[in-house]
């Protein structure tokens, strides 16, 4: 099989392009850099945002997986836009125009909006999206809804929850700097929904083998819900560290989170929802449409050798 990556070396493209390439398929692998995958192997420099892909980069490919985007960033509104949505418009465009046989993009579960019930939502679920990311990620799934929901070409969109992996990213980096500052142990309130990068990359290789017909919408998260608290213990755990103490009142993170939130851009979530919040997902619609089962716990990822 004939893959084209974009993204090839961000967080989950590197080990994407990996098992991609273990198992035999033919990768190409696309980055906004042109950097070497881990193992040497180059990647095509392209930017999205700016430049179509070659027509030939998509000559006899088989499937399109696009997981380039502007994440984790303060950016301005426009360049989420020109790379989560209007990007990902033209990549779709262009795979179907070359009769590439199924198109996957990875949206998030932050397209859904913000939550407001403390149950497991659903993929019809949806609010407004509160934050640019968001935002741009469901321009991004309308628009291919809108024009490719009869389409010869499959599409899949997928939602996943927070990815996780041996290396925290993120804001799971910055918690786990804080356990190496002696951050004191953090009050067992609210739970998220996560998902295992190797989980992930598994799902993502199974769809490309076994694409659906038509579109698709799916959330894709583990079976386990975690709190900060639970996140807490396990970096802990892994770094060799006993049980933290709990010495900081309720009261006093919301202070503190208050203070990290000044000065920052209006709208998104808060720094205290961020660590606090109740933010979880089914992913029963998955699991009926396809053989994939998240394997993966938050205690085994972290404690895993990186390879």
């Amino acid at each position: 099989m004939k893959c084209l990556v974009s993204g090839a070396t961000g967080f989950i493209g590197r080990h994407l392009c990996q098992q991609l390439a273990a198992r035999g398929d033919t990768v190409i692998a696309l980055s906004k850099s042109g950097a070497k995958l881990p193992d040497g192997t180059p990647t095509l420099a392209l930017d999205l945002a700016a430049h179509d892909v070659p027509d030939d980069y998509l000559s006899r490919v088989d499937v399109v997986i696009h997981l380039a985007g502007i994440a984790h960033q303060n950016a301005a509104s426009q360049v989420y836009e020109q790379l989560n949505y209007q990007a990902t418009l033209r990549l779709a465009r262009q795979a179907a125009s070359a009769g590439v046989g199924c198109f996957i993009f990875l949206s998030s579960v932050k397209a859904m909006g913000p939550s407001h019930t403390a149950a497991p939502r659903s993929e019809a679920q949806c609010a407004a999206p509160s934050d640019p990311y968001g935002a741009s990620k469901w321009r991004a799934e309308c628009a291919l809804r809108e024009q490719f929901a009869d389409d010869r070409m499959s599409v899949v969109i997928l939602r996943p929850a927070l990815v996780y992996g041996h290396e925290p990213k993120g804001n799971l980096s910055l918690l786990a700097r804080g356990v190496r500052w002696g951050l004191p142990r953090p009050p067992a309130v609210g739970r998220r929904s996560m998902l295992a990068l190797p989980d992930l990359v598994e799902l993502l290789c199974l769809l490309a083998s076994s694409p659906a017909s038509g579109l698709s919408t799916w959330i894709a998260c583990g079976e386990h819900s975690y709190s900060t608290r639970d996140i807490y213990d396990c970096l802990r755990s892994v770094a060799g560290k006993g049980r933290g103490i709990a010495w900081l009142p309720l009261w006093g993170w919301r202070l503190a989170a208050a203070l990290l939130d000044l000065g920052t851009s209006p709208g998104g979530e808060s720094t205290y929802d961020k660590l606090f919040g109740t933010e979880l997902y089914s992913n029963a619609a998955l699991l009926a449409a396809t053989d994939w089962r998240p394997r993966s716990r938050l205690e085994q990822v972290l404690g895993a050798a990186e390879v």
